[in-house]
């Protein structure tokens, strides 16, 4: 007789993984370190992620939707501010509102990264674990990368602004997810400056 599904088990697995990974490095987290956190059996993990590259490809899919919901929330507050102060007659629409967008995109990276739990993007956190990998898990690293830079690239498309202002805005992103001392609040004026 097949097991019964059990979403509730795949979902304390994911859970433990996604803890695990976020804070040790994917590297260095075993399938038996999974396994004792999430309080399962052997079977149960592999029933559900059939090997350590597709239980990370998750892990990675969950830290993207959560990703891309408070990019999408910020993005959205930013829009219903500009969509108030031109209702206002403050005159926020035009190229102002995709200015305003990079800036608020920019804020919420720095939100992020501000979190007392943050322990750097775990997308390039895999990445940099293993260069060079052609994985699953690399893919979803990779693709959340090229989507968020093409976002970037269409914000600043949208401005007339020249390229090279996209190239700037992602190097601020870049250097407050590497955590290279560079103040968010800071990274946040600089943005304003660049599309201002």
């Amino acid at each position: 007789m097949a097991r019964a599904e059990d979403p509730a088990g795949r979902e304390r697995i994911l859970r433990a993984a996604t803890e695990l990974f976020y804070v040790n490095g994917v590297r260095a987290v075993g399938t038996a370190d999974v396994i004792a956190a999430a309080g399962c059996g052997k079977n149960m993990l592999y029933r559900h992620f059939p090997g350590k590259a597709a239980l990370a490809a998750a892990y990675l899919r969950g830290v993207r939707a959560e990703r891309d919901k408070a990019t999408a929330t910020a993005l959205a507050a930013h829009r219903a501010v500009g969509s108030a102060a031109v209702n206002a007659g403050a005159g926020a629409g035009g190229a102002g509102a995709g200015a305003g967008e990079l800036v608020a995109l920019v804020g919420e990276v720095a939100a992020w990264v501000s979190r007392a739990d943050f322990r750097g993007c775990a997308f390039r956190n895999y990445l940099t674990e293993f260069p060079g990998a052609d994985d699953e898990p690399a893919h979803v690293a990779q693709a959340y990368l090229r989507d968020t830079r093409r976002q970037v690239d269409d914000l600043v498309a949208g401005l007339g602004a020249p390229a090279v202002t996209a190239d700037r805005i992602w190097l601020l992103i870049d250097a407050l997810y590497a955590g290279t001392g560079t103040p968010p609040r800071v990274a946040v004026d600089w943005a304003s400056e660049l599309v201002g």
